[in-house]
C-alpha cells in the first residue's frame, strides 16, 4: 500500500509546489532560468491558468507534483498539456510519479480531452523510460521552437 496521498492542490500548497518547481530546476542545470516569483504562482492558480496534484507524504508533507493547463487544439479540440511531474529526489522510487501521472491521465480521460501532451529532454533517460512504460507515442517529427521573455520584449512590430 502507498504511504502518500495524491490530491488536487490547494492555495496553501504553493510554497511547496514552488520548491520543487526550484529543484527541477538545479536537476536540469537551469537554476539561472527559474525567476517565477511565488505570488505570480499563486495568482495564476487562483485564476485558474493550471491545475496541480500534488503527492503527500505523512513523514515530510508534499514531495512531487504535477502540473497541468488546458490547451486547444485545431485538430482535436480541448486537450491538456502536461508541464512537469516532478518528485523530490529523496522520495523517487516510491511510486509517487506514477500515481501523479495516472491522475492526470484520468483527469484528461475524464474531461474527455482530445490529447495529452508533454515533453522530456533528451538526456532524461529515466523519464523517457517511464513514459515508454505507458506505451506513450513519440512525436518525432515535432520539433519545438520558443521565443524567451527577452526576445518577445525585443521584438519590433
Amino acid at each position: 500500500m502507498q504511504d502518500f496521498n495524491i490530491r488536487p492542490a490547494a492555495i496553501e500548497d504553493m510554497p511547496s509546489i514552488h520548491q520543487l518547481i526550484h529543484q527541477l530546476a538545479i536537476f536540469e542545470k537551469a537554476e539561472e532560468e527559474f525567476v517565477l516569483p511565488i505570488q505570480q504562482l499563486k495568482d495564476d492558480f487562483i485564476a485558474n491558468k493550471y491545475k496541480a496534484f500534488v503527492a503527500e507524504f505523512p513523514d515530510g508533507g508534499i514531495k512531487g507534483m504535477a502540473l497541468i493547463y488546458p490547451i486547444y487544439s485545431t485538430w482535436k479540440g480541448e486537450c491538456w498539456y502536461l508541464e512537469d511531474i516532478i518528485v523530490s529526489e529523496s522520495h523517487r522510487g516510491l511510486g509517487a510519479g506514477k500515481a501523479l501521472f495516472e491522475e492526470v491521465i484520468k483527469l484528461a480521460k475524464n474531461t474527455k480531452a482530445g490529447r495529452l501532451r508533454w515533453q522530456v529532454l533528451d538526456w532524461n533517460i529515466p523519464a523517457i523510460k517511464f513514459y515508454e512504460k505507458y506505451n506513450a507515442e513519440f512525436e518525432k517529427e515535432w520539433l519545438t521552437y520558443k521565443f524567451t521573455y527577452e526576445q518577445l520584449q525585443a521584438f519590433q512590430l
